[in-house]
């Protein structure tokens, strides 16, 4: 069964091939196939001529293809378009995130240029100051927690209702460390005004 085939065998079937005229084919015959389209042809041309031949040309494509991603990915981080998002951002559920919290005031948003004042209060040599500037400190860290554990709850609650059989994990953390920065600053661009209601 599995056993190559005999010398006999083998000279049969080359008697019986050779005995086959060998005709040329008619240029008139069918071929067998559809003619392609030029069209298609022409577009099948062009991608061979697109593709890269060494790996120096490759590596330039590859290259050129990021840069144009990236492109994309930071005029939709201005302009808030779902379909060129990081996979960070994109999403229902990140986007509903990112709209409770630009809709409302946040203590952490604050945070940079209340460090810059305390810090130029703890310049000064005047004790006093220093020690308000230290309770400053403590005051804003404590509100800031405060801030987060209330965002953390409430945008907990809203998700559950809004989203009960989405995958949640990391979106609270997410929408937390939106807080810290400053309104202006955020990536992807605030899409609601404040007081709005996502």
């Amino acid at each position: 069964m599995f056993r190559s085939r005999s010398k006999d065998e083998q000279a049969a079937t080359a008697k019986v091939t050779a005995d086959q005229p060998q005709q040329p084919r008619d240029p008139q015959a069918p071929k067998g196939r559809p003619t392609p389209k030029r069209s298609d042809s022409q577009s099948q041309r062009r991608a061979r001529a697109h593709t890269p031949t060494n790996r120096k040309d490759a590596a330039k494509a590859q290259r050129e293809a990021r840069r144009t991603d990236m492109a994309k990915q930071r005029e939709a981080m201005a302009s808030g378009d779902e379909r060129y998002l990081p996979a960070r951002d994109k999403g229902p559920v990140r986007r509903f995130a990112r709209d409770f919290v630009d809709s409302r005031w946040c203590v952490a948003e604050f945070f940079l240029p209340l460090a810059v004042v305390i810090l130029v209060l703890t310049m000064v040599r005047v004790p006093q100051i220093q020690t308000i500037a230290l309770l400053l400190w403590l005051a804003i860290i404590v509100l800031i927690v405060l801030d987060s554990i209330g965002i953390w709850i409430r945008l907990g609650k809203r998700l559950n209702e809004r989203f009960p059989n989405e995958n949640l994990k990391g979106v609270k953390a997410y929408a937390v460390m939106r807080t810290l920065q400053m309104r202006r600053l955020r990536l992807p661009k605030p899409q609601v005004k404040r007081g709005e209601r996502p």
